[in-house]
């Protein structure tokens, strides 16, 4: 009678354990702190006095410590790599495993920062037939051993414990993927950048007046979507958009862009077919960011229709495009021509201004003007404008030109309460 009391109260208080670790297991807390938790519940419900938690790992095999009580000597972090046969013993261990000298050889290492001689037994943790840990007890209680109960009480608990160390392996397997996946989007951003750079570079060769054009209405393309709160992988199309808008103009011929006058209907025809021709050759590629096509054809669209190839008007011109259009007319007013000599900055913002909201989107303008701001401040590192322009507008006309653009929005109108 005496025996199936114990019995009871052993199975009762294995039952309690369960109960008590099933919270554990979803704890909104860091899986050290919850190994810790149920190594304790763990140890408690055997009579144990030591004990420790391992991790394992295939690549190399090894068990490693999350958490570990009541041993005297034992590393903050405990390793123990395993031999092939370490690993197959373990994974067809069908219940826990009482540890002798002779025996620990069978299971453990002894190359590991911590001897194995401390264990008295072990239960792997398997899910399925995969195995993602390993408990390991030390002495008990008054040094009383392990008996058939306390087996069959480990190996019921122990398939809990493998369940939350095999759900937090996953989850640090798949937030391993996602950082090696970020590194790898930011790498390939970091190419796509140079390569397309080189391009640009290239596209404006042609003449001395454009060096640097595509370039730096990639970089003004950016900035204004930067402003206008843009996530950065719209953004970075934004800045390669910019880089690529004018790719057609590698087949105009060269003494159109050095002519000092206007250009007559044949010479203007061939100067905006640029827009159609780069359409052709970036239409077959393949890039991470969706609207490169859309902006090369039609960043000459006006939102009046008064743009070509295709004299688009208002919400036909996609936000992108509407962007880079305003970062190429304000690196071509404030760059000098054949024909003509640059503009201000203070002098090329006015004028946009009063191009919209006929030409420009006001909003689009607003960013800009927010950034030639912020350069104007002189806090804005690194700057919006490029280096060969003197900012020569003070914040106050900043805001002035921003007042003239909210006036031609309202057409005028005055609100009063």
């Amino acid at each position: 009678m005496t025996v199936k009391k114990n019995n009871f109260r052993r199975l009762l208080g294995t039952f309690e354990t369960l109960a008590d670790l099933g919270p554990e297991l979803t704890a909104e807390r860091d899986f050290p702190e919850t190994a810790r938790v149920m190594l304790t519940l763990l140890l408690e419900a055997l009579g144990a006095r030591e004990g420790a938690l391992f991790t394992y790992s295939d690549k190399p095999a090894l068990l490693a410590s999350v958490a570990w009580h009541g041993f005297a000597l034992f590393p903050e972090a405990a390793v123990i790599p395993l031999l092939p046969r370490h690993v197959h013993a373990l994974q067809t261990a069908r219940t826990p495993q009482a540890l002798t000298p002779k025996s620990c050889d069978n299971f453990l290492s002894s190359n590991g920062n911590v001897a194995p001689e401390l264990f008295k037994c072990i239960a792997p943790l398997r899910v399925g037939s995969k195995l993602v840990g390993m408990l390991a007890l030390g002495r008990r209680d008054a040094d009383a051993v392990y008996e058939g109960d306390e087996f069959d009480a480990l190996g019921l608990m122990a398939n809990y414990i493998a369940l939350a160390v095999h759900n937090h392996s996953l989850s640090q397997s798949l937030q391993h993927r996602i950082a090696e996946n970020l590194r790898l989007l930011a790498s390939l951003h970091s190419f796509y950048d140079q390569t397309l750079e080189a391009f640009a570079s290239a596209i404006d060769v042609k003449d001395v007046h454009t060096h640097g054009h595509s370039l730096r209405v990639g970089r003004y393309a950016a900035g204004i979507a930067t402003s206008l709160g843009m996530d950065e992988t719209e953004v970075s199309g934004l800045r390669a958009a910019g880089y690529l808008h004018d790719i057609g103009k590698v087949t105009v011929d060269k003494y159109i862009f050095a002519k000092p006058t206007a250009l007559g209907p044949e010479e203007f025809r061939e100067m905006a077919d640029h827009t159609i021709i780069g359409h052709k050759i970036v239409s077959g590629v393949e890039f991470p960011w969706p609207k490169i096509a859309d902006v090369v054809r039609w960043h000459h669209e006006r939102s009046d229709g008064s743009g070509y190839p295709d004299r688009l008007r208002n919400d036909d011109v996609v936000v992108p495009v509407r962007i880079t259009g305003v970062a190429d007319t304000f690196d071509a007013m404030t760059s000098p021509r054949p024909y003509r000599q640059p503009l201000s900055v203070g002098e090329a913002i006015s004028e946009i201004v009063r191009l919209s909201p006929q030409k420009f989107d006001p909003n689009i303008v607003q960013g800009l003007l927010v950034q030639v701001r912020r350069d104007a401040t002189g806090r804005n590192r690194p700057t919006f404008l490029d280096e060969r322009l003197e900012c020569n507008i003070a914040p106050t006309d900043v805001d002035q030109v921003a007042a003239a653009l909210n006036y031609r929005i309202n057409k005028g109108r005055v609100y009063s309460a």
